[in-house]
């Protein structure tokens, strides 16, 4: 723990720590840092003090969600929950959610390394359908790696799939698809499992192009509500 805990700032040899893990409720002034008056002297409020501190005004505790970059999960998040949990005795939040890193040739995409691809950019090749089944084909908490390659795979996703909106419905028996429905809802039902979900719905419209003269109509009304739950567009 502490060799992460030095990389993210914390100085094991500071006198004043009963134990080396212990982590800063109130930074002592620095030459050309913010300060203020405190009974502890000038100074500014701790890295995770701040964020239990905002929470806790504008949410309440407990809150429902807290998210972050699965990196933060140590020591920033349970040392929120540290200070949170013992000053209120309340649990600091239902539910945590943290999404894995993004990786660029090898090393961890972040704003300090310069190493980001923005989606303002990737707007000017790719339609924001493609963008956004990118990141649906990875699970939320799962870390990947961003390349060319992973693009296009998407992009080739997004043709097939919208290739089911042209198909004209025929007047036989409508087309059943309950256990789709139900795959699908449990996978997003299970943690966010959108990889999963994504393939059921793209086998449910491959089985859509290949019915013969059945009505169609139900199961596109469903893919359609599909589209809206992972924020996909229909193009045609």
């Amino acid at each position: 723990m502490l060799p992460v805990a030095n990389e993210r700032g914390n100085d094991q040899t500071d006198p004043n720590k009963k134990n080396p893990l212990d982590f800063i409720l109130w930074q002592a002034q620095k030459p050309g840092e913010p300060v203020w008056d405190s009974p502890w002297g000038p100074g500014r409020p701790g890295w995770h003090i701040e964020c239990s501190a905002m929470s806790t005004k504008y949410l309440g505790q407990p809150f429902d969600i807290h998210g972050g970059g699965g990196d933060l999960i140590f020591p920033h998040h349970e040392s929120e929950i540290a200070q949170s949990e013992n000053a209120s005795g309340k649990p600091l939040a239902k539910y945590w959610m943290h999404t894995g890193m993004v990786r660029f040739q090898g090393e961890k995409m972040s704003k300090s390394l310069g190493n980001l691809v923005l989606i303002q950019n990737l707007k000017k090749v790719y339609e924001p359908n493609t963008i956004r089944i990118l990141f649906l084909s990875h699970h939320y908490r799962a870390p990947w790696e961003c390349t060319k390659g992973d693009i296009k795979t998407a992009q080739k996703r997004n043709n097939a799939l919208q290739k089911v909106w042209l198909l004209q419905s025929g007047q036989g028996k409508p087309m059943q698809f309950a256990n789709e429905q139900k795959r699908f809802f449990d996978a997003m039902n299970n943690d966010l499992n959108t990889p999963k979900a994504l393939r059921i719905i793209e086998r449910f419209a491959k089985r859509i192009s290949q019915q013969k003269g059945q009505n169609i109509t139900n199961a596109k009304a469903f893919l359609m509500e599909v589209f809206h739950i992972l924020g996909l567009t229909i193009n045609s």
